[in-house]
């Protein structure tokens, strides 16, 4: 009953936060302003990370748990909204976002206890352990995480969806092995994303977003995945291995790590701006926003399932590993070629349901 309870203060905050803020939003100019490489109609309030934050605070409070063991993340996740909050009223140095996420990343180690102590079975013998690598891994990989859905939040509805579909999925994990508040707060994360979600996503007769979530939205998403993630695939109780973990969060980070490499090895500065993202790509083959995200959001459900598959039928870890590296490596080499405009695999792709709609090279569109 406190489940359901705690449910419905998630969805109706949220709903409620979202509606009353976004005037406040546009008054105060804590907007997105359309430009070059933004292409909505006018100021698009950015207040789905407060909405979405604060929904759960507010939701968890009607739970009959103990949250002792939740107050690093509490504190590390303010903090990230706080800057987010920041950066999106006047864009802050990409070395202060960093920093942020650096000691948030920190709080999550070293106070509350959640790090990656060892890889699982990767490479077919027994659990490969970082020990004094562990601190720098988990900072590291959390970094990532975030960025990666920072990197995600280029059309309407998909960083949501992306969340919404990990979250799922990774509560599913923690009420199968008995983590029942792991459990609660992860479905309680579904109902604030997906009350955002109702706010964010393109409809029939609603063509843009009412609200974006902004930087303190893909912060706060990228880090309580990463929290979760983490939690759930370390320890003598491990809820799942930590390879089942990249295969739910595997599209929005093998799309990032993919712009990295590429950037680096054409020498460009790796977070700079530009359309060589997922998203970007599927546009310039012919796909409409709401298709791209559909296509999306619908193949990382497909692949975390594949993922909880492996997990729940006793599949090698080692297996799944490479196989995710063998994903990871189709995935930059066909984007890769799409870039340069590689007719034969453009033509390729496009029968797999994406109509081409222009000929012009996605690496010759113009950020």
């Amino acid at each position: 009953m406190n489940s359901l309870l705690a449910g419905g203060v998630a969805i109706g905050v949220s709903c409620l936060l979202l509606w009353l803020l976004r005037p406040l939003a546009l008054r105060i100019g804590l907007v997105d302003q359309p430009g070059e490489r933004k292409r909505h109609n006018g100021n698009v309030a950015l207040i789905g990370g407060i909405a979405m934050f604060c929904g759960l605070v507010f939701s968890v409070l009607m739970l009959d748990a103990s949250l002792a063991g939740y107050r690093s993340f509490f504190a590390a996740a303010t903090l990230l909204i706080i800057v987010g909050i920041l950066d999106d009223f006047h864009e802050l140095p990409t070395w202060s976002r960093f920093a942020a996420q650096f000691v948030a990343a920190l709080i999550m180690s070293i106070s509350g206890g959640v790090f990656v102590n060892d890889l699982g079975a990767i490479t077919g013998g027994a659990a490969v352990e970082l020990n004094i690598w562990a601190i720098p891994f988990t900072i590291f990989a959390t970094i990532g995480v975030i960025n990666a859905w920072n990197m995600s939040d280029g059309l309407d509805g998909l960083a949501g969806g992306l969340a919404l579909v990990a979250f799922l999925l990774l509560g599913i994990v923690a009420l199968s092995a008995g983590r029942y508040t792991d459990g609660q707060l992860l479905f309680l994360l579904v109902a604030v994303v997906g009350t955002f979600l109702l706010f964010n996503m393109r409809f029939p007769r609603r063509k843009q977003a009412l609200v974006f979530m902004g930087d303190a939205g893909s912060m706060f998403l990228g880090f309580t995945l990463a929290w979760f993630a983490i939690s759930l695939s370390q320890g003598e109780n491990r809820a799942m291995t930590p390879v089942t973990a990249l295969w739910i969060l595997a599209l929005p980070l093998i799309d990032a790590v993919s712009i990295l490499l590429r950037r680096m090895y054409t020498k460009r500065p790796p977070f700079s701006a530009a359309t060589d993202h997922m998203h970007h790509i599927l546009l310039q083959l012919g796909c409409g926003v709401n298709a791209t995200v559909g296509s999306i959001v619908g193949s990382a459900l497909a692949l975390g399932i594949l993922g909880l598959i492996g997990l729940y039928i006793g599949m090698s870890e080692q297996l799944l590993f490479f196989g995710f590296l063998g994903l990871f490596a189709s995935y930059l080499w066909v984007t890769t070629r799409i870039m340069k405009g590689d007719s034969s695999t453009v033509e390729r792709v496009s029968k797999l349901g994406y109509r081409q709609k222009v000929n012009t090279p996605a690496q010759n569109i113009k950020p």
